[in-house]
């Protein structure tokens, strides 16, 4: 929509002055019908607009008062010059939305999808060794290497959290020689006796 908006007014104005201006409303002030708009762009300029009933404002999309426009607000004014008239003319007002900067994802490599799934009660825990066990009471020794990934409640935590006699699920597969590793162990309140 605003696209076509944009569209329509530049083709309107074919071969008039009108440009596109972005920046930050200082001001706005109203009189019945119509009103002037202060904006100071990313250059430091300050630039006045005068708007009336004619004019189209909007705010994501949908059309608003211009007694809506406050200062602070980021828009994008299009305009044409008046002969002999310091101020110019607002054919259209956006306010651009100021979007939340996404936030960062954590970066994770994709774990190998292991065959095998043990889960029980943690005995001893060094850095390359896991011995866990599991309800039917034979121990099992898990490799566990720097590419491990151990899952507190949702969270990537260091190995260092893993303690005895915490209750863990570990996801892994069998190396070359045969030995059980860890592609992950987590553990949390999900895996809690009921």
């Amino acid at each position: 929509m605003r696209a076509a908006l944009l569209a329509m007014l530049c083709f309107a104005s074919w071969g008039q002055d009108s440009p596109v201006e972005r920046g930050t409303v200082v001001r706005r002030e109203l009189g019945i019908k119509s009103g002037t708009l202060t904006v100071r762009t990313a250059g430091d300029h300050v630039l006045r607009f005068r708007f009336d009933d004619k004019t189209y404002v909007e705010r994501d999309g949908r059309p608003i008062d211009p007694a809506q426009l406050k200062a602070g607000d980021p828009v994008e004014v299009v305009s044409t010059e008046l002969p002999g008239v310091a101020l110019r003319i607002a054919q259209s007002i956006h306010v651009i939305s100021s979007q939340v900067a996404p936030r960062p994802r954590r970066v994770v490599a994709e774990l190998p999808k292991g065959e095998l799934t043990y889960s029980g009660l943690v005995l001893h825990r060094t850095d390359s060794l896991l011995v866990l066990r599991p309800r039917d009471g034979v121990d099992v020794e898990i490799l566990l290497r720097p590419e491990t990934r151990y899952v507190d409640n949702g969270d990537f935590v260091g190995a260092e959290i893993l303690k005895p006699n915490m209750r863990v699920s570990v996801n892994g597969g069998r190396d070359v020689a045969g030995k059980v590793v860890a592609y992950q162990v987590v553990w949390g309140s999900m895996l809690a006796p009921k």
